[in-house]
């Protein structure tokens, strides 16, 4: 098989049939508007397929024995997201093959990989929210208390939501082995699939111990996002996804590269937006990562670039026994004054750039191509 293809068209397999879409030839046209629309039907795609597998799963494991409360938590939290992996593992696939509702099934499966993630991320984190609802833990904790049930509630909703999340685990590598890809396809996922699997839970570990107090380098920080997060998010899927079409040594170099710029840049847009950004918009509060003493990116970049006054008083807040809400004020205003904010932005640009150019004349497919400096700016930009 060709491992690109030249001037092919992006299309998407869905049950509505939508029609192959390639970026406008007509300078007048917007650039972006042909890319919303078939991410628009990616994204659709994507949650009816997992939605359909989810069902069936907890219709036959959870439903069928008793435990309906827990699978109406799941129902409602897998298909929220926006699909961001599905879409770059998808784009991996399209480097190297035609379009095909077996792989777009495929990529789906990522979402429950993601699935399992968030629901054990957030008991880690204690966070009460997710996409602006009472996170799973949370939920279930409720569900107990209202049930009379024995011991605690929280301890049971921390409990259940690990489990469920462990269903997620087990169901994304099954959606992914009856997705309808060959299995000769599928054997040269699986080695990726699990190194992928495996980073990100040493990641999530490295991340719990990821201490503002321990002063850690914007290196060190910079690396634990890539294993936790960016690798997980951007790289991973795209080197899934071409590895299952059977893409060339070249193209996987291309999109390695693009994948750490961008998976970086995502990274440090999120750890702003989980400072500053807005709750409606992020679907969790803005005081958490710092409550928590989180050492990100930008408090990382916060330490390096400060004053000794701005540093002193820094250290001091993250070495105190409680952190109430005059402390997490104090330190974002510490925090831009020490211009981390406007550093970060300026990474996130550099990386953008750099993966803009690295794109050019590559031995990318130009719709491909086109579609990935899309993604570049959707998973970068303020509002994400």
């Amino acid at each position: 098989m060709q491992f690109w293809r030249k001037s092919a068209t992006i299309g998407v397999v869905n049950a509505q049939q939508a029609a192959p879409l390639s970026p406008p030839t007509d300078s007048d046209s917007d650039d972006s508007a042909w890319f919303e629309s078939w991410t628009a039907q990616v994204r659709a795609a994507v949650r009816t397929h997992v939605e359909d597998f989810v069902h069936a799963r907890c219709a036959e494991e959870l439903q069928a024995n008793g435990f309906e409360y827990p699978s109406r938590v799941l129902l409602d939290f897998v298909p929220g997201g926006k699909s961001v992996r599905p879409t770059f593992m998808y784009l991996g696939w399209l480097c190297g093959a035609d379009e095909s509702e077996a792989a777009l099934r495929a990529a789906a499966s990522i979402e429950l990989l993601h699935g399992f993630a968030l629901l054990q991320d957030d008991v880690m984190d204690e966070s009460d929210t997710r996409r602006g609802l009472p996170a799973a833990h949370v939920r279930l904790a409720r569900w107990h208390e209202e049930q009379g049930l024995s011991g605690s509630p929280a301890r049971f909703g921390e409990s259940a939501a690990v489990l469920l999340g462990d269903l997620c685990l087990v169901w994304a590598e099954r959606m992914l082995r009856e997705s309808g890809v060959e299995a000769a396809a599928l054997g040269r996922v699986w080695p990726r699939y699990d190194a992928m699997r495996a980073e990100l839970a040493v990641g999530q570990l490295a991340d719990l111990v990821n201490d503002a107090a321990g002063v850690p380098t914007l290196e060190q920080v910079l690396d634990i996002a890539r294993r936790k997060s960016g690798n997980y998010t951007v790289r991973r899927p795209l080197e899934l996804g071409a590895a299952m079409a059977g893409c060339a040594e070249p193209v996987l170099e291309v999109l390695c590269e693009y994948g750490v710029l961008i998976g970086e840049a995502f990274q440090l847009r999120d750890d702003l937006l989980g400072i500053f950004g807005e709750p409606s918009v992020t679907g969790k509060s803005a005081d958490a990562d710092l409550r928590e003493r989180k050492a990100t990116t930008v408090v990382a970049l916060a330490e390096h670039l400060a004053g000794p006054s701005g540093r002193a008083r820094l250290h001091d807040l993250w070495q105190r026994d409680t952190f109430d809400d005059s402390a997490v004020q104090t330190a974002r205003e510490l925090i831009v004054d020490s211009g981390a904010p406007q550093r970060a932005e300026q990474m996130i640009a550099d990386r953008v750039e750099d993966a803009r150019k690295l794109l050019v004349d590559s031995v990318l497919d130009p719709t491909v191509t086109a579609a990935l400096q899309q993604m570049a700016l959707l998973c970068t930009r303020r509002s994400t």
